[in-house]
């Protein structure tokens, strides 16, 4: 499977220029799209589902024209959005076996076996006669993934699925994520550094809707090697530090210190230290327009 974008734009009544000429190709697997909120993703995001047109460009899944052709697209379609409806007061398993028929799943034992598979793969069975409405947020977003999973998508969008959840649901979601991403092309929204590491074998990083990098998360961290420097600061320190360096970020130490991260192809001074290049000091390289 194949996902290919062009040329794509898109300016608001307001001014803002939401997507600035995308060009991007995404193959099966996970594809992490980085970015801070109102950098463009979830338009991006509503575009590719056909849930608003762009200005100018085109999206092609292997040989269905996106755009010309929404309800094909919509048929080979899961999407998670950021936020979904309200659940009513009825259990998974029957939320899911009423979907299912809506879906066009007419034969009861069908309906059965792939409620039952996607209750496993979700880790929803024990909660499987639990109303919906009752579920925790992260069981929600579980919910979602299995109802978006019932027509066999080939191409599965997800946006900021993990904004608001606890560790352990996080740590769930991104599980049955990982578990589907090696069968179908999966676009992952966020603006979670983390998750794009932990499941992501390609990236892109947005802001202000443009594309800055384009990469596999482990060749942009390996291109910064040799470039990242830190340095013990005291607090009172950071403001005029900061005016004198490529400041990625700080983190405190328990000593109340900060450990002072900087992008420089050579060394910045005596007192710095050349460290580890990471995914974040990747991710903030390039949204503060260090490197290009």
């Amino acid at each position: 499977m194949l996902l290919t974008i062009q040329n794509l734009q898109k300016t608001y009544g307001n001014g803002v220029k939401a997507l600035d000429n995308i060009d991007l190709s995404i193959s099966t697997g996970m594809f992490g799209l980085l970015g801070p909120n109102g950098a463009g993703k979830s338009t991006m995001m509503r575009t590719i589902a056909t849930l608003q047109d762009p200005d100018e460009g085109s999206i092609q899944l292997n040989d269905i024209n996106v755009l010309e052709s929404p309800t094909e697209l919509r048929k080979v379609l899961g999407y998670l959005p950021q936020e979904f409806g309200v659940y009513p007061n009825i259990s998974a398993m029957e939320l899911l076996n009423y979907f299912a028929t809506l879906k066009g799943i007419s034969s009861k034992k069908e309906r059965g076996e792939m409620v039952k598979y996607l209750l496993e793969i979700t880790n929803l069975m024990d909660a499987r006669k639990k109303a919906v409405s009752s579920y925790s947020g992260g069981m929600k977003q579980r919910f979602g993934i299995a109802q978006m999973l019932l027509n066999n998508p080939k191409l599965i969008i997800v946006d900021e699925p993990t904004a608001g959840l606890d560790p352990a649901e996080r740590r769930r979601f991104l599980n049955v994520l990982r578990e589907i991403g090696s069968d179908h092309i999966v676009i992952f929204s966020t603006h979670i550094v983390e998750d794009v590491q932990e499941l992501c074998n390609d990236m892109a990083i947005m802001n202000q809707g443009k594309i800055l990098l384009r990469a596999a998360p482990t060749e942009a961290v390996a291109e910064l090697q040799g470039h990242i420097w830190s340095k013990l600061i005291d607090r009172e320190s950071v403001e005029s530090v900061s005016a004198h360096y490529q400041v990625l970020s700080t983190s405190y130490n328990p000593d109340n210190s900060l450990n002072l991260r900087v992008f420089a192809d050579g060394s910045p001074g005596a007192e710095f230290r050349e460290v580890q290049a990471e995914l974040q000091d990747v991710y903030f390289t390039y949204l503060n327009g260090f490197k290009s």
